[in-house]
């Protein structure tokens, strides 16, 4: 599957992705991609952040991928619970937030930091640091199994966002291209 065949939302995690984030700069390059808007990007709520995904994901005109970062990919798999079988043909989950370090933020809802542990309802990778400060190697297994999500090792590599130098990201890139050759359309 080439990236101009399906829609790609951009789900990004609490504060948003600022302009040099990979996020922000693949939603840029992608002509298929669009950001998925929240309300309020530092107070995030579970069904208001996976209605914003859900009415996305049913706009689309084209298979859907998601491209999540952190608390986005929490997002995702509160969503998940509310999607059709194949409204979603896959999920590039990148860095995600754990529910320890999702507490630890004010004005995080309760309820968005429970993190759902049901496999997803469509295929997806997760891609996590062995140096994450907001989750550790452990706790991204033990979601990428609950998930049900192939599970990469992105090795010394932070939060993998603008902060811990991964604006472009082009290993990044490399890998969703990966990915999206490999899914079909179910």
């Amino acid at each position: 599957m080439k990236t101009s065949d399906t829609d790609i939302l951009i789900v990004p995690g609490w504060s948003g992705s600022g302009p040099d984030h990979w996020q922000s700069r693949w939603e840029a390059k992608l002509p298929t991609a669009r950001r998925v808007e929240q309300e309020d990007w530092y107070k995030p709520t579970r069904d208001g952040w996976a209605n914003r995904i859900v009415a996305a994901v049913r706009a689309a005109t084209k298979p859907v991928v998601i491209v999540a970062h952190s608390a986005g990919c929490s997002a995702v798999a509160h969503a998940a619970e509310h999607l059709k079988p194949h409204e979603v043909t896959g999920a590039f989950l990148v860095a995600p937030a754990s529910e320890r370090a999702k507490r630890a933020i004010p004005g995080m809802a309760h309820d968005f930091a429970a993190i759902p542990q049901k496999p997803l309802p469509f295929r997806s990778v997760l891609i996590a640091s062995a140096t994450d400060p907001y989750c550790t190697p452990e706790e991204a297994k033990a979601l990428a199994e609950a998930w049900g999500s192939e599970f990469v090792d992105a090795g010394d590599s932070g939060h993998l966002n603008t902060e811990s130098g991964h604006g472009p990201w082009p290993d990044g890139l490399l890998r969703f291209a990966g990915f999206m050759k490999n899914l079909t359309v179910a």
